[in-house]
């Protein structure tokens, strides 16, 4: 699978291939002590666990005597949770003109707080066209009533600037 990320724990028989003689063994309970790879090895099978390297680069390497199987699902759960909380964060754009009416201002609101109840980002566009470029403050007025209206869940992120043709805020949840 490409963009797979393999995985370069040596366990076991693999573990032969350590040019080291000696290697320091530990388990849940402790530290067991320092020998060669053949009675770790054996002393593993007999407890029904698995002999995982956990610290290649010490001296002598260190291997744990552990149920690898379980080691990597909690492993891999751990990685899913970290992923979890990176939650990404998203940028929704609601475009106006400066002209907007009753009806159509109310509709881009209610998508802005549903948007924000979401959690994401809002950028609000105010497109001028034509003459509209001589009245900013209209948009202007539109922008900040807007952010008026919304205080109770959002809080301007950008006041509002112009941008070549556009003015435009960014409103973020409380």
């Amino acid at each position: 699978m490409p963009g797979r990320v393999v995985d370069q724990t040596r366990v076991n028989n693999q573990i032969r291939l350590i040019k080291a003689k000696q290697i320091r063994i530990v388990a849940d309970e402790g530290q067991i002590g320092i020998m060669d790879i053949e009675s770790a090895l054996k002393l593993a099978r007999e407890r029904d666990l698995d002999l995982v390297e956990i610290s290649p680069d010490a001296d002598p390497p260190v291997c744990k005597i552990m149920d690898y199987q379980k080691f990597k699902f909690n492993k891999g759960k751990k990685l899913q949770k970290s992923r979890k909380k990176q939650a990404t964060l998203t940028l929704k754009e609601i475009r106006m003109s400066p002209l907007i009416g009753t009806h159509d201002y109310e509709f881009k609101k209610l998508n802005a707080r549903k948007f924000i109840g979401h959690g994401d980002k809002v950028k609000v566009t105010i497109r001028f066209r034509g003459r509209e470029l001589n009245r900013r403050e209209l948009g202007e007025k539109v922008l900040n009533r807007l952010a008026l209206e919304l205080e109770d869940i959002a809080k301007v992120e950008l006041q509002p600037k112009m941008e070549g043709r556009q003015m435009v805020m960014i409103l973020m949840a409380l």
